[in-house]
């Protein structure tokens, strides 16, 4: 398909650069939507449901651009622009380094890449998700309930995407989300339903069920409870009280010690210290009246620790809970359980950040200057992770269809294999030539079994 649209000659290696140079002319986005239909056409890809997330990429040097016609064109989701490199909120961890942004969706089905975007460094995805996901949707028209983190809970971006169906995860920073945390209990399992959610995978959640109305919009929210994330923010909890109780012990010897002026100036440095403190609070209990060495009228503070029992009772109360929420209510309702597993693969992008990053298939390091080739190369990378994607896909549906499994890492059998576990167990293979017989060393039966579920192109390097 790409082959028709650049010249053969293009691809001498003196020559890349003109060939990144032509796909950014034609149009990143036009030509990944192509391949991505054709896929989705001719392999018959489940779209029921659909991932978002982002993730940034940090990059050496300056990128100096002009940014007059910014302001003009940021409405606008797919830019006539090349992107702006510059700092922003860094998931590399790098802060110091100017960046770019990767917006990705893909199918819960093998976790395809369905749709990319490449955006400036300092971009909020609170600003662009909603817009990501209606351009998705002219993109490729097809009924898909869309999967989203907090970052698409907003009311300007639930009335943008209404005509879609949603799942997305309700942020704390909402009071009514506050309250129900706070107040709602959720529903004991019933015995005939523990099987039920071990089936699932769920035996260590338990949820309540709420019909909200939020910017407008009726929507059902489900109040979870996680038992593993219970034990582990409580014990997050405790850690933080115990070092907030050192940290506060070190305050209280110093605001004790100190000499103050007037007592005003005693009250303001206690504010200042309870500031720092989340958990716990420095109270004042007595201000002396006394004097100085050199007979100066001056201010003695005597404090003690207090718990702030209402936070913690709220941090206690919170822990192991989140709220999602989704659109889909009355005839399109969804039972609680597929809504939090629906959830839960929201790991499919996550596995394709951790594709487009891994140092191993060397895709995560950027050589080029000029942003539009590196939106180019982030597109290149996306069409590999599709390509790997889609080849693993159809070997986990070959293995489920002979049921029979192949042995992982560890020499466990398993039904679903990496492909890049398929590659490292061909690693040993060798072409010999012997006596002018030629023959190919170390083709075990298990990777002729391997074999013989991949395409027969794969089968000729080997048969």
């Amino acid at each position: 398909m790409l082959g028709e649209r650049i010249k053969p000659d293009y691809l001498n290696d003196d020559k890349i650069g003109r060939v990144m140079d032509e796909l950014y002319k034609y149009g990143l986005n036009d030509i990944f939507i192509e391949v991505v239909l054709e896929v989705i056409k001719k392999f018959k890809i489940d779209l029921k449901c659909s991932h978002l997330d982002s993730t940034s990429f940090h990059l050496d040097g300056e990128y100096k651009r002009e940014e007059d016609k910014e302001k003009q064109e940021e409405e606008k989701i797919i830019k006539e622009r090349p992107i702006f490199i510059k700092k922003g909120y860094s998931r590399d961890h790098r802060p110091d380094l100017k960046q770019c942004v990767l917006d990705l969706i893909t199918s819960q089905d093998g976790d395809i890449p369905l749709f990319v975007r490449v955006g400036d460094g300092n971009e909020s995805d609170k600003a662009v998700f909603g817009k990501v996901l209606v351009e998705f949707k002219k993109q490729i028209k097809f009924d898909s309930i869309m999967v989203c983190d907090s970052a698409l809970y907003g009311q300007e971006n639930l009335q943008l995407i209404q005509h879609l169906k949603w799942i997305t995860r309700v942020p704390m920073t909402i009071k009514k989300a506050k309250e129900l945390v706070q107040n709602i209990e959720v529903e004991e399992v019933k015995d005939e339903d523990k099987e039920k959610r071990s089936d699932l995978n769920l035996e260590s959640y338990t949820w309540k069920e709420e019909i909200v109305t939020y910017g407008g919009i009726k929507q059902t929210w489900l109040i979870v409870l996680s038992e593993k994330r219970q034990k582990s923010d409580l014990e997050k909890l405790e850690k933080q009280l115990s070092q907030e109780e050192k940290k506060s012990q070190k305050f209280l010897k110093e605001i004790q010690s100190e000499e103050f002026e007037h007592p005003q100036a005693a009250r303001y440095k206690l504010k200042a210290i309870n500031k720092k403190l989340r958990l716990l609070e420095i109270k004042e209990f007595e201000l002396i009246e006394t004097y100085s060495k050199k007979k100066e009228k001056i201010y003695k503070m005597i404090s003690l620790i207090i718990k702030k029992d209402e936070e913690i009772s709220r941090k206690t109360k919170e822990a192991g809970k989140f709220i999602l929420a989704t659109n889909l209510v009355e005839e399109n309702k969804l039972e609680a359980s597929e809504i939090l597993i629906t959830y839960k693969n929201q790991q499919s992008t996550e596995r394709g950040f951790r594709f487009l990053k891994d140092p191993l298939f060397f895709t995560d390091s950027f050589f080029v200057e000029k942003p539009e080739r590196i939106e180019t190369m982030l597109f290149l990378m996306s069409l590999c992770l599709l390509i790997y994607n889609f080849g693993q896909r159809e070997l986990r549906n070959c293995l489920k269809r002979v049921k029979k499994g192949i042995n992982n890492q560890v020499g466990k059998v398993t039904l679903r294999p990496t492909l890049r576990w398929m590659f490292q167990c061909f690693q040993g293979i060798h072409y010999v030539i012997l006596n002018g017989v030629k023959q190919i060393v170390n083709l075990t039966e298990e990777r002729r079994f391997i074999l013989s579920l991949l395409p027969a192109s794969c089968q000729r390097y080997y048969l």
